[in-house]
């Protein structure tokens, strides 16, 4: 009786499983020593450890990330920073934008060491830099998508006096990393929140499973800053621009009817899509690609912190993460090399790359997009996650 009322039973806790009785396999965590355990959230630990064949496809998926991110990512950061004429204060944001989606999967090196090793290989401290790189990458981007939108949104509606500012984007881009270094800094340094293992052990984010109060503020006040509030902001300007290029093509209809002639666009070619569809397009693709790359894993830190964590398996907690490391591979593809200046300082750069590009389309595409609706319908700037 002396002893258990001397034992301080609240520092106990489970082990991990070295094998499944029932199957014979072992369980995730096996191989981990027991000073690196209490790093590691118990729910993973009831799950038996994958076939190593998973941990190796794994590992060539992100393989294949890391080098479409760092060509794709790192001839925006090299094309929009050598080129005098990308020097604009709109492009600062591209090559913020950029910036962070190098950074996301500038990391990956740690998550394919880990797969290659099947496990936590890599130990607390390569988790606590995965998971710190990937929170400054993940929050800038929306925010810095969130800045897109707006600059976009004042040049359209406001043509005349919506014009950027290379001050103002410098304060633009200060204010990100302002708001998006606490969120990466406070678990960091288990202030509020901490960095855990997730899935496979081989990747690491915000412990969204510890059930106390604070850590289940902590998931819905992160939720709601580096999800809820970039994600309003981006859907808000994109649809006052849908709205506001539809209104003025409307307009313009109308007057050329008054007038009795075709189109008041001197230079409109006919079969070509209109400005609305044009905006409308890039608008949805900007707004769909932020929303496929971080809802699925805004989605599971909220089911795995307030609802039924059991569905959260490692294999299924994967995917969320693949889908925000796509679109940081994508971006640069999608939206920065779909700019006609600068494909035509690839074309200089780069010949052996056979881009088509010739100076009058380009100075065409400038000419349009001093115009009200042209910014958005070619994207001069990437978009998310």
């Amino acid at each position: 009786m002396i002893l258990l009322n001397s034992t301080d039973w609240s520092n106990i806790r489970p082990l991990a499983r070295v094998v499944d009785t029932a199957g014979g396999r072992k369980m995730l965590g096996w191989n981990i020593p027991q000073s690196e355990l209490v790093h590691i959230p118990e729910h993973w630990l009831t799950y038996p450890e994958p076939e190593a064949s998973i941990h190796y496809l794994l590992a060539i998926v992100y393989i294949g990330f890391f080098l479409m991110s760092m060509i794709g990512n790192g001839l925006v950061l090299w094309g929009f920073t050598g080129a005098k004429s990308l020097r604009t204060p709109s492009n600062m944001f591209v090559v913020n934008l950029a910036f962070c989606d190098f950074m996301m999967m500038a990391k990956a090196p740690i998550f394919i060491y880990n797969s290659f090793n099947k496990g936590f290989a890599a130990g607390y401290v390569g988790c606590q830099i995965f998971a710190f790189a990937g929170s400054l990458s993940g929050i800038g981007a929306g925010m810095t998508n969130a800045c897109i939108a707006y600059d976009r949104y004042t040049t359209i509606s406001n043509p005349l006096e919506g014009k950027l500012t290379k001050v103002k984007a410098l304060v633009m881009i200060a204010c990100i990393w302002t708001y998006t270094l606490p969120w990466a800094v406070l678990p960091l340094l288990e202030v509020w929140g901490r960095f855990v293992p997730e899935g496979f052990l081989t990747a690491c984010t915000f412990d969204y499973f510890s059930d106390t109060f604070d850590n289940h503020m902590f998931v819905a006040v992160i939720f709601t800053f580096s999800y809820v509030i970039p994600m309003t902001l981006i859907i808000y300007f994109y649809s006052q621009i849908v709205g506001h290029v539809v209104a003025h093509e409307k307009a313009l209809r109308e007057q050329a009817k008054k007038m009795n002639v075709e189109s008041l666009r001197s230079n409109q070619m006919q079969g070509a899509e209109s400005a609305e569809i044009r905006i409308a397009k890039a608008a949805i693709t900007i707004c769909f690609l932020f929303v496929a790359a971080w809802t699925p894993y805004a989605v599971m830190a909220m089911i795995g912190s307030f609802g039924d964590a059991t569905v959260l398996t490692p294999g299924v907690t994967m995917i969320p993460a693949l889908a925000c490391k796509l679109v940081a591979c994508l971006d640069p593809y999608v939206y920065a090399i779909s700019h006609p200046r600068y494909r035509l300082e690839l074309q200089k750069r780069l010949p052996w790359l056979a881009i088509k590009e010739s100076a009058s389309e380009t100075q065409s595409t400038t000419t349009e997009q001093s115009a009200a609706p042209a910014p958005a319908a070619a994207p001069a700037t990437p978009a998310t996650s």
